[in-house]
């Protein structure tokens, strides 16, 4: 079993800044790619940004220059680091990783969700 925990939503006037963050944890052997996705009410959940296990970024256009991805590899962690927040970017955002286990099993659990309300 592997777990992801988010952390840092909440709500931020227009124009502000949230840093999310994200926790692996369990039987994890080795983490490839993760990112984090965004849910709006009525809409399909979406790919906000993305990052390799050797640092290769990719952005949603709608965040690009706005959002930054990283992580840590030592703490299986993700961040995602959110500036110049508008109205649109409300939603439910949600960690997702492909972890191998030590059993050779590839598994891609999601967090549980964080909300971001972006509103004055």
């Amino acid at each position: 079993q592997v777990q992801l925990v988010e952390s840092g939503g909440g709500l931020v006037q227009p124009g502000g800044s949230l840093r999310l963050s994200c926790t692996a944890s369990g039987s994890i052997f080795s983490i490839n790619a993760m990112g984090w996705y965004r849910q709006a009410p009525g809409d399909q959940r979406e790919l906000v940004a993305r990052i390799t296990s050797g640092g290769d970024r990719s952005y949603a256009d709608s965040v690009k220059g706005r959002f930054t991805i990283s992580r840590d590899n030592a703490k299986n962690a993700v961040y995602l680091q959110m500036n110049s927040l508008k109205p649109e970017d409300t939603a439910v955002y949600y960690c997702n990783a492909l972890a191998r286990t030590p059993g050779g099993t590839f598994v891609r659990p999601w967090g549980q969700g964080t909300q971001v309300t972006v509103s004055s």
